[in-house]
């Protein structure tokens, strides 16, 4: 292993607060609905918000449904668990009122940028990108509005590429992107298998970030290790931990 001259990131709660903008938006939603939606304790909307969308997504990531059909579905079965019927019309409605409160809520993680500004000083001419999974042009909103992209060079989006982490093959093609070997480029996410173990097992260095102490069943643990995924608890020690290669 060599001090990477490309530095890879996830996108969705690695730099950019994605869950807790969610947490925001969905609570401010339903707190505009009024009735019969406050029949659940906050916790207990996000919590459900949370699975809907993790569920969903991953039919979208798969093939099965399109980007605003996992959309449709979210608030379908989200007002469904309320008592309440939506049409495809209505549900697209009903997202885009959630979204506006989303947007609202859309900021970086507070270590993001101090981390970038680390990397660029202590690693000369280190390059930046994001591999994501998800749409090109939504991802690129998020990046614009937090102004990543004045800080990014490339953004590679699974929708683009047609394969999604961990498929070794988005990874080695952000690699070529770059111009640079896979051994060259080390990759930061906050999912384990998906971000850090796929990564690695492309030839990249994986780094995982555990923000929230998770500690990974005996498996997954096992594959970390045989992968040789390095763990951080957040963006501020990984300067040190890319240089210490």
């Amino acid at each position: 292993m060599t001090v990477p001259q490309v530095v890879l990131f996830d996108l969705d709660d690695t730099l950019f607060a994605h869950r807790a903008a969610v947490a925001r938006g969905i609570e401010a939603h339903v707190a505009s609905l009024g009735d019969p939606y406050r029949s659940l304790d906050t916790a207990s909307v996000v919590a459900l918000w949370h699975d809907l969308e993790e569920h969903h997504y991953h039919s979208y990531l798969a093939g099965r449904l399109d980007f605003e059909g996992q959309r449709q579905a979210r608030a379908r079965d989200f007002a469904a668990r309320h008592g309440v019927t939506l049409d495809d019309d209505a549900a697209s409605l009903w997202f885009a009122t959630y979204f506006e409160r989303y947007v609202e809520s859309w900021e970086l993680h507070d270590d993001a940028l101090p981390c970038l500004d680390e990397l660029a000083a202590r690693i000369p001419n280190v390059r930046f990108g994001l591999i994501t999974n998800g749409d090109l042009a939504f991802q690129t909103r998020k990046i614009t509005t937090v102004g990543l992209d004045a800080r990014v060079e490339h953004v590679i989006a699974s929708g683009e590429v047609g394969v999604v982490k961990p498929d070794p093959q988005i990874f080695r093609h952000a690699c070529a992107v770059f111009g640079v070997a896979t051994e060259e480029a080390a990759y930061v996410g906050d999912r384990l298998h998906t971000d850090a173990v796929g990564a690695a097992r492309a030839g990249l260095t994986g780094v995982w970030l555990n923000r929230a102490a998770v500690i990974p069943a005996d498996d997954e643990a096992a594959e970390a290790l045989a992968a040789g995924v390095h763990e951080i608890a957040g963006l501020a020690e990984l300067p040190a931990t890319l240089l210490a290669l």
